[in-house]
C-alpha cells in the first residue's frame, strides 16, 4: 500500500486531468454554440454579442481552469490552506486580474474584450501556479 501522501498526490494530478478534459469539452461546446447558449437567457441581440464573445473568449481558459482549481482544493483538503490558497487567490486575481482588466479595458480600448481576457490570463497563471506549487509538495510537510 503507498504511503497517504504518495495516494493524495496521485489522486490530485488525476483528477486535475479529468476535471481538465471535461472543462475542455465543455469549453468547445461554450465556443462553437455560444450564441444559443445566450439566447437562453435574453432576446437582446446586442446582449447576444456580447455574451457569446464573452463565452468564446473564457473558453480558452478552460484548458487552465481545471488543473488550477483541482489543485488549490488539493491544498485545501491537506490544510494548507494560508500560505498556498490564500496567497494564490490574492496574487492571481487581486493584483493581477482587476488591475489588468482595467488596463486592457481602458487604456488599450479594449473595452469589454479587455475584462474577459484578463479573467483567461489570471485564471491561466493561477492553474499554472497551483501546479507548479503543488508538484514542489511543501504541501505533504502540512499536519492537521
Amino acid at each position: 500500500m503507498l504511503p497517504p501522501a504518495v495516494r493524495a498526490e496521485r489522486s490530485a494530478w488525476i483528477c486535475g486531468y479529468v476535471n481538465t478534459i471535461f472543462l475542455v469539452l465543455i469549453g468547445i461546446s461554450f465556443f462553437l454554440f455560444s450564441e444559443t447558449l445566450i439566447r437562453l437567457f435574453t432576446p437582446e441581440i446586442e446582449v447576444i454579442a456580447i455574451g457569446a464573445r464573452c463565452l468564446k473568449i473564457i473558453a480558452v481558459g478552460y484548458l487552465f481552469y481545471g488543473m488550477g482549481m483541482v489543485m488549490v482544493q488539493a491544498f485545501n483538503g491537506a490544510g494548507d490552506t494560508v500560505p498556498h490558497p490564500t496567497w494564490l487567490n490574492f496574487i492571481c486575481f487581486w493584483i493581477i486580474e482587476i488591475p489588468l482588466a482595467w488596463i486592457l479595458s481602458m487604456n488599450l480600448g479594449m473595452q469589454g474584450n479587455g475584462v474577459f481576457w484578463s479573467i483567461v490570463i489570471a485564471e491561466s497563471i493561477f492553474g499554472v501556479l497551483g501546479m507548479w506549487i503543488f508538484s514542489r509538495g511543501g504541501w505533504k510537510d502540512k499536519q492537521i
